[in-house]
C-alpha cells in the first residue's frame, strides 16, 4: 500500500523536530474525544444529527473498530459508565470463556503458563452485546444509525492515521513470528495482503468488516449471539481445533453493574467493579488522600508516594481481582480506610519498597468520552487486550477475536484460575469523577496495566495541583513495571530520576511510543460549559461542538 504524493512534497509523519503544543478544547453542545480524529468526527456528526452522549459514544466506537484495528475490533470486550438523569450506571461487556475450555486443557497441551495467541485465549466477545444493551436503554438513535460512519469507512477505505499506521508495521513483525499455521492465515488476509501494511496517510477498507458491522446494527446484534456471524465464528472454531459452541455465544449477554467508588479530599471517584482492575486506581487513591504530597508535582515527594501507593494497590488486585463469582476477598475489604491505613504505614517517606501481598479481608485499547448539551456523558472503552488480539480471524467477516484469556492463571490455588463459563481479570477500566452528587465527567487512560496508573496521575494532577484537562494529560507520566522497576517519561526532570534512584528505585527513561498510555478528559466547568483534553502522545482528538 504505497503513498503517492501528487501535491505536498514528500514528508515523514513520524518525524517532529520542535516542540508543539495543544490547548484545551471548549464546547457547549457537546464533545467527543478519542485516539483517531475520524472516530471523533463520527461521535460529533452523531451529536449534530439529534444523537444523545451516548449515541455518540457508541458511533465513535464502532468507528475506531475499523480506524484502529491494531487496537480493538468487534470480536473484542468492552466496559463503560454513562452519567445520565443524575445517575451514574455500569456495563460490563467482558466475555467468558468458552465451556470446554479449563486449566486442564491446557496444561495437557504441554503448557506451564497461558498461552499469548490462539484459540485458548479467546473469550466470548462483549462488545457488540454492549453497543446493544446501551443503544436500548439510553440511546435516541437506532444501533443502525449509530453504525453508518463506521460502515462507510470500512466500505469504502479512510486514511490511516499516523501513530496506528507504526503500531500495525510493528505488530506485523510479531506476527510473522507468532502466528504459524493455517487458522492464522485470515489475519494476513486481512491486515497485511501481500505482506505489506498500510503505511500513514495510505487508504486502508475491509468489505468483509462492512458487512458484519452492518449486520450487526441490522439485528441489534442478534446475529453476533444467535444468527449468521454466530454460526460462522463456531465453524471457524470446529474446523482449527477452537473452543467456542453455539451456547457459550448465545447465551451471553453484557451485564449492568453498579460502579464502586471512593472520596478523594472531597471528590468520589468511579471505576467499574472486578473482574476489572479499576478497584486498584480506588485502593491507591485511599492511600494517597492522607499521604503528603510535594508542594510542586515535578518533586520526588510526590513521585515516590504516588509510585509506592500503586505498586501497593497493584499487587493486592493481581492477587484478588478475578471474576466476581470466584473472589474471596470482598471489594468492602480492600476499599475500606482500615485497610488503606494499613497499607499506607508500610510506605516508606525516603526508601522504595519490595510489594507484598496485603491480607484485606482481616495489553491494546481504545478510550473515549463523550458529553451532551442534556448533561449526559460516556466514559467507555474496548479492547483486543495484546495488539491484534489472538490473531484468529473469522474468514469472510473481518472479526478479529480478542485474546483476554491470556490473563487468566493456570494456578488451581488462584481465584483467577481459568475455568469454563469464567471471565478473566481485566486491564480495561473507564473512569468518572463527581463533585457533590453532580458529575465532573469521564475520563481515562488507555494502555494495558498502565491503566490504572494513568488514572492515579490524572486524578492527582486535578485534585491536587488544579491543572486543565490538557495539562493533566501532557504532564510527565510514570509506569511502575514490577519490584522497584520504575520506568519514567523522557521530561521527568533529571534531579528527580536521580532522587527517585538513590532512594532505591530502579529507573528507567523510555522513549517507547505508547508506553505511558494515551487519556481523554472531559470536564463540566459549567451547566453549559465543557473542558477537553486529549493524548498528546498518540494521534488524539478532542471534538467539540
Amino acid at each position: 500500500m504505497s503513498r503517492t504524493h501528487n501535491c505536498a512534497a514528500p514528508f515523514d509523519p513520524h518525524l517532529y523536530r520542535y516542540p508543539s503544543r495543544r490547548t484545551v478544547a471548549y464546547a457547549q453542545n457537546g464533545m467527543v474525544c478519542t485516539s483517531v480524529p475520524l472516530a471523533a468526527q463520527a461521535g460529533l456528526d452523531i451529536l449534530k444529527k439529534g444523537g444523545n452522549a451516548i449515541d455518540a459514544a457508541i458511533a465513535t466506537a464502532m468507528a475506531l473498530t475499523v480506524l484502529e484495528p491494531t487496537s480493538n475490533g468487534v470480536g473484542g470486550d468492552a466496559f463503560a459508565l454513562v452519567w445520565t438523569k443524575g445517575k451514574l450506571y455500569g456495563i460490563n461487556g467482558s466475555g467468558w470463556t468458552p465451556k470446554a475450555l479449563n486449566a486442564d486443557v491446557i496444561k495437557r497441551m504441554g503448557a506451564s503458563a497461558m498461552p499469548r495467541r490462539g484459540w485458548e485465549t479467546v473469550l466470548v466477545p462483549g462488545i457488540p452485546s454492549c453497543w446493544a444493551k446501551l443503544t436500548e436503554r439510553f440511546g435516541s438513535l437506532s444501533l443502525k444509525d449509530n453504525a453508518a460512519a463506521a460502515i462507510d469507512y470500512a466500505r469504502n477505505g479512510y486514511p490511516v492515521s499516523p501513530d496506528v499506521a507504526g503500531f500495525w508495521a510493528a505488530d506485523y513483525q510479531e506476527m510473522c513470528k507468532e502466528l504459524v499455521g493455517d487458522k492464522y492465515r485470515p489475519w494476513f488476509d486481512t491486515f497485511a495482503p501481500n505482506g505489506v501494511t498500510p503505511e500513514a496517510g495510505s487508504i486502508w477498507k475491509c468489505e468483509d468488516l462492512a458487512n458484519t458491522l452492518a449486520e450487526i446494527a441490522d439485528t441489534n446484534a442478534e446475529s453476533f449471539y444467535r444468527g449468521r456471524l454466530a454460526e460462522k465464528m463456531v465453524d471457524w472454531s470446529r474446523k482449527t481445533g477452537g473452543y467456542l459452541e453455539p451456547d457459550d455465544l448465545s447465551d451471553y449477554q453484557a451485564e449492568w453493574v453498579e460502579p464502586i467508588t471512593v472520596n478523594y479530599k472531597g471528590y468520589d471517584i468511579y471505576e467499574i467493579p472486578p473482574n476489572g482492575q479499576g478497584i486498584s486506581v480506588l485502593m491507591a487513591m485511599n492511600i494517597l488522600k492522607k499521604m503528603e504530597l510535594g508542594e510542586q508535582r515535578e518533586s520526588v515527594q510526590t513521585y515516590h508516594a504516588m509510585i509506592e501507593a500503586m505498586k501497593l494497590a497493584f499487587t493486592d488486585a493481581k492477587a484478588f481481582v478475578a471474576d466476581p463469582r470466584s473472589m474471596k476477598t470482598k471489594v468492602a475489604d480492600m476499599l475500606s480506610d482500615k485497610y488503606a491505613a494499613r497499607r499506607r504505614a508500610q510506605i516508606s517517606q525516603d526508601q522504595a519498597i519490595l510489594p507484598t501481598v496485603g491480607a484485606p479481608s482481616c495489553g491494546d485499547t481504545v478510550y473515549l468520552c463523550t458529553a451532551d448539551k442534556e448533561g449526559n456523558m460516556v466514559s467507555y472503552i474496548q479492547s483486543n487486550y495484546c495488539d491484534f488480539g489472538s490473531g484468529l480471524v473469522v474468514p469472510g467477516t473481518g472479526i478479529l477475536l480478542q485474546n483476554r484469556g491470556n490473563n487468566f492463571s493456570l494456578d488451581p490455588g488462584s481465584d483467577n484460575c481459568i475455568e469454563g463459563r469464567k471471565k478473566s481479570y481485566h486491564t480495561i477500566i473507564p473512569g468518572f469523577l463527581c463533585k457533590d452528587g453532580k458529575a465532573v465527567g469521564p475520563f481515562g487512560v488507555m494502555g494495558g496495566f498502565m491503566q490504572p496508573q494513568g488514572h492515579v496521575q490524572v486524578l492527582v494532577n486535578t485534585i491536587d495541583y488544579h491543572m486543565n484537562p490538557q495539562e493533566c494529560l501532557d504532564a510527565p507520566r510514570f509506569q511502575w513495571v514490577g519490584e522497584k522497576r520504575v520506568q519514567v517519561d523522557p521530561w521527568v526532570p533529571e534531579e528527580v530520576v536521580a532522587q527517585l534512584a538513590a532512594m532505591g528505585h530502579d529507573v528507567e527513561v523510555t522513549r517507547e511510543p505508547g508506553a505511558m498510555g494515551r487519556g481523554q478528559i472531559i470536564w463540566r466547568t459549567g451547566e453549559h460549559s465543557l473542558a477537553a483534553g486529549t493524548e498528546s502522545r498518540c494521534d488524539g482528538m478532542a471534538a467539540p461542538w
